[in-house]
């Protein structure tokens, strides 16, 4: 069961499941103020990075069935931003929709492309092999990078095209990752002056 509201490009939604219970809030518009409490600290630390360097505003308040696994509410809370995100870019007029970005964190080096299309899709490559494996933080297994990415770009139907380059420190080459969505994200979001409507020969996205 979700509630949302949406004004201007700002939207908010409540998500509850028997695994979890999200509310998530986002301003297109503001200065990258985080408030984040999931009960997953390295994925606290993630999204902080990503509302900092998108200069988006993100509320994330979360708690879930952690005692089991960190994946569900991980997972939930990475669907309710999704979902924000598409409510808060209502109509996309006036956007510059593309946004590409290279984000270096010491040796890892990660390239994020963003197109706000309106067609869910994720190409994600370039992690070393057994990334996936690594625990972070305690809670945040490396599998789960990828698969916020996937949940992300799904419910706010966007593309994103994720790469990364190089790395060795796990903790560096998921922190990398998000910091390359989050600069590519503020890009393809921003208000564009000399965009009249839909920047789409279809005229809408």
């Amino acid at each position: 069961m979700s509630v949302e509201t949406t004004v201007g490009r700002t939207a908010s939604r409540e998500r509850t499941t028997s695994e979890s219970s999200v509310f998530v809030q986002l301003d297109l518009d503001g200065t990258g103020r985080a408030e984040i409490s999931t009960s997953v600290p390295f994925y606290d630390h993630m999204l902080t990075a990503l509302a900092k360097h998108s200069l988006i505003d993100l509320t994330v308040r979360a708690t879930g069935d952690t005692h089991i696994d960190a994946h569900h509410t991980v997972e939930d809370v990475a669907i309710t931003i999704g979902e924000v995100l598409r409510e808060a870019l209502g109509t996309k007029a006036g956007i510059r929709r593309f946004g590409e970005a290279t984000v270096p964190l010491d040796e890892a080096l990660a390239n994020a492309v963003v197109d706000i299309s309106g067609r869910p899709y994720l190409v994600h490559t370039g992690e070393p092999a057994g990334q996936e494996y690594h625990l972070i933080g305690g809670h945040f297994t490396g599998s789960l990078t990828r698969h916020v990415f996937e949940a992300i770009t799904l419910h706010a139907q966007i593309c994103l095209h994720m790469t990364v380059l190089g790395g060795r420190d796990p903790h560096h080459i998921v922190e990398a990752q998000f910091k390359a969505f989050a600069r590519a994200l503020r890009a393809a979001v921003e208000p564009d002056p000399r965009v009249d409507g839909v920047p789409s020969t279809k005229g809408a996205l």
